[in-house]
């Protein structure tokens, strides 16, 4: 089976001038062919440099994949460092040029000098036609290896993936295989305590399931491989059953679910609305609600740090025996290394209240308690009909 890496190549990313948003297309466009990657890299616009990365991949991987660097500059020095990595000279390939002035001529612009620099690649290469741009892309193969050269233009890049490399791919190497995932969302509960639980399932080889700690919420990954999207759907739904019957209510969604919007589909069940009261999160917990679809009447942000008794008046004064209105009430309070939070929930049928604290880095805390308070939702206004 064909394995691959991937390669981002320009200063710009090392600097965090530019994010890479081609690292994350090509995987998961390579994941539903049934490509193992084994692994990514980012490397500055040095040939030499260049040339070694491919090089070591090389001997991991069947298939390199390059973004970035097809420039027409100095400083684009893909061509060359492939040439380079594969001891062979870059040569001028005229149908390429021919092409470049035509993409010019589209755009009612003329070429200049430095732009036939595009047209040389190394020699044997097989040439991609760029016609959403002016990088042509191309490819080097080396026995049972294929190094593939694309632009760094996302919009370009993602043309030719699809239009151009994923079908010489899927010929080249026999790809027939898928690889599905699905993310199983938690929270509420600790990474160490879900791996206490599943850690017999994390040894699993096909599918395999991994663990995302996030502040507050824990993501469990289930990956298949498998001959057809229907079988890979199987296998990763007996996992799935065995997970939720493991963890339980710990388990609020999967995939795109967020914590809000199934914070408010309890309240919407119940035929409820919901109030905030926030302080110490920087509004995030009022921002997370709004941007959600449910019954969020409206957020306030209180003055000061109340006390666990004032915010508990607060509520109880807002909520004044209403049988529709639920009211949260979360203040967020740094103590040295320690933050510790205030939580108070009134509802038409209870009031609870309790202190939380979080010892983690101080720039997560705000994180980390908007999504307790959301959790906190979820689980007090979880009606008994829903199961």
């Amino acid at each position: 089976m064909a394995t691959a890496e991937i390669i981002t190549i320009g200063t710009e990313l090392l600097l965090g001038e530019t994010v890479d948003t081609n690292t994350r297309h090509i995987a998961r466009r390579f994941r539903e062919v049934g490509l193992d990657i084994y692994r990514t890299s980012t490397v500055g616009d040095n040939s030499e440099r260049i040339a070694r990365i491919i090089k070591e991949g090389m001997t991991r991987a069947q298939i390199i994949i390059t973004t970035g660097g097809l420039g027409p500059t100095v400083d684009d020095p893909t061509r060359e460092a492939i040439a380079e990595a594969f001891e062979v000279k870059t040569e001028y390939q005229p149908e390429l040029w021919e092409q470049i002035k035509d993409r010019f001529r589209r755009f009612n612009r003329e070429p200049t000098e430095n732009n036939k620099r595009q047209a040389f690649i190394p020699k044997g290469a097989l040439p991609i036609e760029n016609p959403v741009g002016t990088a042509p892309a191309f490819i080097m193969e080396s026995g049972e290896h294929a190094v593939i050269a694309l632009p760094g233009v996302p919009r370009e890049m993602e043309y030719l993936l699809e239009n151009a490399i994923l079908p010489y791919l899927r010929e080249r190497y026999q790809l027939t295989s898928v690889i599905k995932t699905r993310l199983l969302r938690t929270a509420g509960v600790g990474e160490s305590q879900i791996d206490d639980k599943i850690a017999d399932l994390e040894r699993l080889t096909n599918p395999t399931v991994g663990l995302a700690a996030h502040a507050g919420q824990v993501d469990i990954r289930i990956a298949a491989k498998a001959e057809s999207n229907p079988e890979a759907d199987e296998m990763i739904a007996k996992v799935e059953m065995e997970l939720r019957e493991r963890l339980g209510k710990w388990v609020y969604g999967v995939d795109e679910d967020t914590l809000e919007d199934v914070a408010l589909e309890t309240i919407q069940k119940n035929s409820w609305e919901l109030i905030v009261l926030e302080a110490g999160l920087g509004g995030r917990l009022i921002k997370r609600l709004a941007s959600a679809n449910g019954p969020f009447l409206r957020g306030e942000l209180l003055k000061g740090l109340p006390s666990q008794e004032e915010l508990i008046s607060n509520a109880k004064a807002l909520q004044s025996g209403s049988s529709t209105l639920v009211v949260l009430g979360a203040v967020l309070k740094s103590n040295g290394d320690q933050q510790n939070l205030k939580l108070v929930i009134v509802t038409p049928v209870e009031e609870k209240s309790v202190e939380r604290s979080f010892g983690g880095p101080p720039q997560l805390a705000a994180l980390w308690a908007t999504n307790l308070c959301l959790n906190w939702v979820r689980r007090i206004c979880y009606s008994e009909k829903d199961g």
